[in-house]
């Protein structure tokens, strides 16, 4: 029986009315049926109930193709039961337009059905005032996000609501048609994506395929009608791998599965012309996960693997829950065939996806209707982690059009990565983080930490010191360095780096809210600093000295090297020079070497007893951050020394060295002063000066 056919039955037994008051009316029996498939200790007075109050408010209503109006909530509560949904769900779904388009309230829904149904309603209601290409469009999806972060079966309701909208929606106009589908592809296509129904969003992929592009869905039509009326070379293959893992002793299920019609129209705008194995895929169902890699292993032994294909989700699922193995092989005649292979359950979860896991809202304690009880804590397992960051940034959003903007935005990003973080601090504990592709570093952090992203100074991808902006891929292991909170900030460059809107809005909040910081001029790492932060010539200061060393014998003037600095207690060695002057290096000093080796005399150097103090140069090896020559002055400062001068080299993959002659007043507390600058957010290391360093 056709879909219309089935759905004017349904509008004739509506108008009939129930039969008795406590028997199932016929309107709803398949409704029932296929419900208590999934759950057969459903209680099904409560959806008698509901239908009973939505057909009688909805009486005299019709669509606009001429039939019964209650026949839409039923066919949007039929594609629910059929996902597998709990008796709540269904529950609203048939009542998800009585408070609407009638004259029920929703302080009645709330007294004859309860507390969890009503929320559900009301959400749906609330998606139901959208006006698609209004102004307040922004604003209204936005209240969406939130309704689904509440409770994620408001979303499931609205997408089977606009499943069967669209497969009705050849009695509107074509303007009407096409609008519908633009905004059904750009926003609740993604989200069918995000929420893993798939089931839902390759149909309504179908449908918004045939009303915006329809010449490139009559051909694609066309292929499949002509493949289909040929024998499927798929068939003989399955009966192959049945046959393979039987022998094995795999208890496995061998379906086609065929390619819907936007999928063989993007298979062959990639491939050209599509061979015999082309119009579907292998899905082989087991009981256990184990089974799984016992059925790849089979696969990969008997036939010839390509091995390009394989993908492992099932070790590493994706971000919308789906678990599966990917894999494709050759058979002895060279065809290929591409293969799915997963448990049950793990199909019944890549078809409804958050629909298949019931009440968010279920404790141990909850009826087998799927009500919890009163008294139990509320906690939503189904709620996904990139729902938890859009909820995260748009209740950041500083306006609805950013709102609208990033949305769309994120929602355009088809395909993600997976990175594994290891946290800070030496916890070994590695977070999995699913990024869009195109994400960075800094993009990482925020995914990682929130707002306590702006603590980023640095991160190893690999093991490597790598820039923030690097674009991160699929299996990475990161390292993010974080400075302590409050020390470190994000700057404008950050900007360029984000690709989602959870790093960006939280950086352009951070930026609008330190004026201050855009009236200061913020050296760019590579450029010699003063001490206002303005670029400026290495800035000198004149410090008195005493002879800190003396000659043997004594009386010539000894100068201290600039090349290796040495203080005491370094063991050092003189060489004389123009005017009777002696030049003291460090022993270990490369310059030392080169002038013993040319046959230069060594003059001997000791140190003299003294208050005088010494001075150093010093290397800090750092990534580039904002603030960080202000913080590692201050910490020098903090110790006592005093900064001769200073000087910071252009930036080498994020890295910069500053150098920093100081004055010290005793030269035993060098090891204090560069433990302390090590201790600074972002330096890595601080070294002694050579003058192989400098020019390295």
């Amino acid at each position: 029986m056709s879909a219309v056919r089935s759905l004017r039955k349904l509008g004739r037994a509506a108008l009939l009315g129930p039969s008795s008051r406590h028997a199932l009316p016929d309107a709803i029996e398949h409704v029932a049926k296929v419900h208590r498939a999934h759950h057969p200790g459903a209680d099904l007075d409560i959806l008698r109930r509901a239908y009973v109050l939505a057909e009688s408010s909805h009486r005299g209503q019709t669509r606009k193709s001429g039939e019964p109006y209650i026949t839409h909530p039923l066919a949007v509560t039929l594609i629910l039961a059929e996902l597998g949904a709990e008796t709540t769900t269904l529950t609203a779904s048939l009542l998800h337009d009585t408070v609407e388009d009638t004259d029920v309230t929703l302080e009645q829904v709330r007294a004859e059905f309860g507390e969890e149904v009503s929320y559900l309603v009301d959400g749906v209601t609330k998606l139901e005032k959208v006006d698609y290409g209004a102004a307040a469009e922004p604003e209204t999806f936005r209240k969406m996000l939130v309704a689904t972060g509440n409770d994620v079966r408001v979303m499931s309701i609205k997408l089977a609501d606009r499943l069967h909208n669209m497969r009705t929606l050849g009695v509107m106009r074509p303007e009407k048609q096409a609008r519908i589908a633009r905004v059904t592809r750009d926003v609740l296509i993604p989200l069918a994506e995000r929420l893993g129904v798939q089931a839902l969003k390759t149909e309504l992929e179908d449908l918004v395929f045939a009303v915006l592009h329809p010449e490139e869905y009559a051909r694609t039509r066309e292929l499949i009608r002509a493949h289909n009326a040929g024998p499927d070379p798929l068939a003989e293959i399955a009966e192959s791998v049945r046959t393979v893992l039987r022998e094995a002793g795999i208890a496995a299920e061998v379906l086609i599965r065929p390619r819907h019609f936007l999928s063989v129209h993007r298979a062959r705008a990639k491939r050209g012309e599509l061979g015999p194995c082309d119009f579907g895929r292998l899905l082989i169902l087991v009981a256990e996960n184990a089974d799984c890699y016992a059925v790849l292993g089979e696969l990969h032994t008997c036939f010839t693997p390509v091995m390009s294909e394989f993908k492992d989700f099932i070790a590493v699922p994706k971000f919308n829950l789906y678990q599966s193995l990917h894999t494709a092989f050759a058979d002895a005649r060279g065809r290929v065939a591409e293969v799915l292979v997963r448990t049950h359950r793990m199909h019944r979860v890549a078809e409804a996806g958050v629909i298949a896991l019931g009440d968010p809202h279920r404790t141990s304690g909850t009826s087998h209707d799927g009500t919890a009880a009163a008294d139990a804590e509320r906690a939503d397992p189904t709620r996904p982690g990139w729902l938890e960051r859009l909820l995260e940034w748009q209740s950041h959003a500083p306006d609805p059009d950013t709102f609208w903007a990033e949305l769309r935005d994120d929602l355009a990003q088809d395909r993600e990565i997976t990175v594994f973080c290891t946290d800070p601090g030496g916890t070994g504990h590695v977070a999995t983080l699913h990024l869009p592709a195109g994400a960075t570093c800094v993009d990482a952090a925020y995914a990682r930490y929130g707002a306590a992203g702006h603590a980023l100074v640095g991160a190893r991808v690999d093991g490597r010191l790598t820039p923030l902006g690097t674009v991160l891929r699929d299996g990475d292991a990161l390292h993010l360095l974080m400075a302590p909170e409050g020390t470190s900030g994000p700057s404008p460059q950050w900007l360029e780096h984000a690709r989602t809107p959870t790093a960006r809005i939280a950086i352009r909040t951070w930026l609008d809210s330190r004026p201050q910081d855009g009236d200061r001029t913020e050296p760019e790492p590579g450029h010699p600093t003063g001490e206002a932060g303005t670029a400026a010539p290495a800035r000198t200061a004149r410090v008195r000295e005493k002879p800190a060393a003396v000659a043997e014998p004594p009386g010539a003037p000894v100068r201290l090297a600039r090349c290796c600095t040495p203080v005491p207690p370094d063991a050092v060695v003189g060489f004389a020079v123009r005017g009777g002057v002696v030049t003291a290096h460090r022993e270990s000093c490369p310059t030392v070497a080169r002038m013993t080796a040319a046959g230069r005399e060594t003059v001997p150097v000791r140190w003299q007893a003294s208050d005088a103090g010494c001075r150093v140069t010093l290397h800090a090896e750092s990534l580039s951050r904002p603030h960080l020559l202000a913080d590692l002055t201050e910490a020098i400062a903090a110790e006592g020394a005093a900064v001769i001068s200073a000087e910071v080299e252009p930036p080498r993959e994020h890295r910069v060295r500053h150098t920093y002659t100081l004055r010290l007043s005793d030269a035993g507390d060098l090891p204090r002063l560069m433990r302390a600058m090590r201790d600074v957010p972002g330096v890595y290391d601080v070294v002694r000066a050579t003058r192989d360093q400098g020019s390295s």
